[in-house]
């Protein structure tokens, strides 16, 4: 197996390849444990970070190993903010990339990992003349931080059903223009 060209040598963000699947899933099980991120585990981990519209995905990594993850994805189904952020621009949907699958390991946290991905996804949306969006869960209070922190914009907060008996409140982001 050849060497990553976009790796950095001890840490920094890359582009997520194949190999990397794996210890992504590993880190996204720490990340659940501490915090419950995602709400619902998956069955299949490595196929969660591989949705189905996915455009781009990268991961953080220091001294070698992965600590972080986020990905770049169409607008699906159950996304709330492309459609409100479309209708406040008056573009179409297909003009957004919704930001996702965003997690730091517990134990690389507060040495701005979060806002890294954050960047690097946005640039990617950027560079596909896509505007980033996001939606997120009201009680993820943390994750809004950092999303205000960086000046994105709240465009609504929106009730989800999950399932039949699971309502939620989603807070749905814009990027700043």
């Amino acid at each position: 197996m050849t060497a990553d060209p976009g790796a950095a040598p001890a840490g920094g963000i890359r582009r997520r390849g194949l190999p990397d699947l794996d210890a992504c899933a590993g880190v996204l099980a720490a990340v659940h444990a501490h915090d419950g991120y995602p709400v619902h585990w998956p069955d299949r981990p490595a196929e969660w970070l591989a949705p189905a519209g996915l455009l781009d995905a990268w991961v953080a990594q220091s001294d070698g190993r992965v600590t972080g993850h986020i990905g770049l994805s169409r607008s699906g189904a159950g996304d709330a903010a492309p459609a409100l952020w479309s209708r406040r621009a008056g573009v179409p949907v297909e003009r957004t990339a919704v930001i996702s699958r965003l997690f730091v390991s517990p134990a690389a946290r507060g040495r701005g990992t979060g806002a890294l991905l954050l960047a690097r996804a946005v640039q990617g949306a950027r560079e596909r003349a896509l505007h980033p969006v996001l939606d997120v869960l009201a009680s993820d209070t943390a994750a809004a931080a950092l999303y205000e922190s960086r000046g994105w914009s709240r465009l609504a907060t929106v009730e989800q059903r999950w399932s039949p008996d699971q309502l939620v409140s989603v807070h749905c982001y814009a990027a700043p223009a």
